[in-house]
């Protein structure tokens, strides 16, 4: 127990809403499982006194993707018999498939969770064998997940399954383990095996097997870590905003996942016949929101206004109940926007959420939820979860439209299999870091900053600039390109930097011109523009390339290098990117 707490407590930078543990008791007949709703330390008050001895066990400490934080909804979760323990990470796409499949053979559930489905599953396989059922079991299942699991079929033994969620072993003396992460047990162990995907791993006391999905051993050597816990909470990064940035080619894969997965009919139906849809928010949500009015008014045609929630709440706006109030907000508490909703829905509006946090104050006060599948956002200046956001935002467009019959099956296909390339693109985009840290060096002594888009990327222009501000403290503009000869242009000069958002969209042409009046006034022109472009190359003094996508993907691709080009000039100029002065990550209040 007192080992399962530690790695825990190493994991708590992760952020959770509920936590608990499972441990075969030394007769190796019965599964002891304690579970508290809130942070570990709640747990650990709850198991205060209490005796629980046992040398295998698991623990876990969850963000909620399905159901509320309760008792109930925590990990572990227990086999109808309570032969079985099983923690989970990630998403089981068909869950509930699996679930009416047990059901029907007189399988109950206590959860709301799909994790609790894997417990009945391997329960309902099990061959006499753990190694066998798991082998059955990952079959089964579709999604990103990590599995751990414990048997009083098998009291010596944990069995590790890993497919898109990270999974890793650790090699002790005379002791070994699986973690989600290595601050987990950094404290007991530096040699680590790290699973791959359709790995699956069985250990003892003292043994480690690596098994692929097939049921052949697999041969891994384990690597050693000189890292110290601080710095191993942040896997290696310097700052958890770096972390973040990076971590953005599986966050934006995962949203598409759980979006996908979950069941959305009768949202569908309400925001089909509404007149009118406000989106409202604050900071990088309110960008989000821009980006989604230009999606839902191509691909849903319904009228859509963007307003920042704290002047939403105040003006005199025109609602019915045929009008929609979607509210963005990572946190799910943004006072601003949570308030603003409330009121909506006194007027009579229909609402609906888009949030990162389960369980959060929107989530519940709303009509309607969609969530991102991020995990923790720990920086205060939000990246994962504002390309999240986006997908979020995109996804919702696309099925709205399809729902209205406003969008061919055609074209919903098209975008949806380009969309299902962007996270690769991104792991591509974020291997130019060097390059953009050089560029970073160049302009971090500039004391302003314009940034400029059109259409979709306008939004962008304008997200780069607040990214800029908020943690490196330069002074920087977002406007659309078209605005700029309406009073910017006079503030350009051969000392502004104009970072230009141009991709190879329609309205590339039109950029293009802009550029030109920025060059023709000795502006120092850096560029976003897609990969093999040559014109751009002339009229930029730098040019940062992206990979080719369709039009209506490129802001979830071009914000990446200007999160990246903040950061580093930021880190450049000393700044605490992760805590900027007079920021916090949650506004709770207006």
């Amino acid at each position: 127990m007192p080992v399962l707490l530690y790695g825990l407590q190493r994991l708590e930078y992760r952020g959770y809403d509920s936590a608990g543990i499972s441990v075969i008791d030394k007769s190796g007949n019965k599964i002891i499982v304690e579970k508290q709703v809130g942070k570990i330390k709640d747990l650990q008050e709850h198991l205060w006194n209490k005796k629980i001895e046992g040398h295998i066990g698991i623990g876990h400490s969850r963000w909620a993707t399905h159901g509320a934080p309760t008792i109930e909804n925590a990990h572990p979760h227990t086999s109808q018999k309570g032969t079985i323990s099983i923690v989970h990470n990630g998403i089981i796409e068909n869950y509930l498939e699996l679930k009416e499949e047990l059901k029907e053979k007189g399988y109950k559930f206590k959860s709301e969770t799909d994790t609790e489905v894997i417990a009945h599953l391997f329960e309902d396989l099990y061959s006499g064998n753990l190694l066998d059922t798991a082998l059955k079991v990952a079959t089964k299942l579709e999604g990103a997940y990590a599995i751990g699991l414990i048997s009083t079929y098998e009291p010596d033994k944990i069995i590790g399954i890993r497919k898109g969620s990270p999974l890793i072993v650790g090699i002790g003396n005379g002791e070994n383990f699986i973690a989600s992460d290595i601050p987990a047990v950094l404290e007991y162990t530096k040699d680590f095996i790290t699973l791959d995907d359709g790995e699956i791993a069985l250990i003892t006391d003292s043994k480690v097997e690596i098994y692929n999905t097939e049921g052949n051993k697999v041969d891994k050597k384990p690597i050693h870590v000189t890292w110290d816990v601080s710095v191993a909470e942040k896997a290696g990064y310097k700052h958890f905003m770096q972390k973040e940035i990076h971590e953005q080619p599986r966050t934006i894969g995962d949203t598409i996942t759980g979006f996908l997965s979950s069941k959305n009919s009768e949202l569908l139906e309400t925001v089909s016949k509404s007149e009118r849809l406000y989106i409202i928010a604050c900071g990088t949500s309110y960008h989000a929101g821009l980006v989604g009015k230009f999606w839902i008014e191509k691909f849903a045609k319904i009228p859509v206004e963007v307003d920042y929630a704290s002047e939403f709440r105040y003006r005199d706006k025109i609602i019915s109940d045929k009008t929609v109030v979607l509210g963005i907000s990572q946190s799910g508490e943004t006072a601003d926007t949570r308030f603003a909703l409330l009121d909506a829905k006194n007027e009579g509006a229909k609402t609906l959420s888009l949030v990162n946090v389960v369980g959060s104050s929107l989530s519940r006060e709303t009509d309607f939820v969609l969530y991102t599948y991020c995990g923790p956002e720990i920086g205060v200046a939000a990246t994962k979860t504002f390309t999240a956001q986006l997908t979020a935002l995109l996804l919702f467009s696309l099925k709205l439209g399809l729902h209205k019959k406003t969008l061919t099956k055609e074209l919903y296909e098209k975008i949806y299999n380009e969309l299902l390339h962007i996270p690769s693109k991104v792991e591509k985009l974020l291997k130019n870091d060097n390059f953009i840290k050089d560029l970073a060096h160049k302009y971090l002594n500039s004391e302003d900053f314009l940034f400029i888009g059109r259409n979709l990327n306008y939004p962008i222009a304008l997200e780069g600039a607040l990214k800029l501000k908020e943690i490196s403290y330069i002074h920087a503009e977002g406007y659309p390109a078209g605005e700029m000869k309406h009073g910017p242009i006079a503030l350009i000069d051969e000392k502004l930097p104009v970072v230009c958002v141009v991709p190879d969209d329609r309205y590339f042409e039109k950029m293009f011109s802009n550029i030109q009046e920025v060059k023709a006034r000795k502006g120092k022109v850096i560029s976003v523009a897609t990969e093999g472009n040559q014109r751009i190359k002339e009229i930029s003094e730098d040019v940062i390339f992206i990979p080719e996508t369709i039009d209506v993907l490129y802001p979830i691709l071009t914000v990446i290098p200007l999160q990246q080009l903040s950061y580093h000039i930021a880190t450049l100029l000393g700044k605490d990117v992760d805590q900027p002065r007079n920021l916090a990550k949650t506004v709770t209040v207006e």
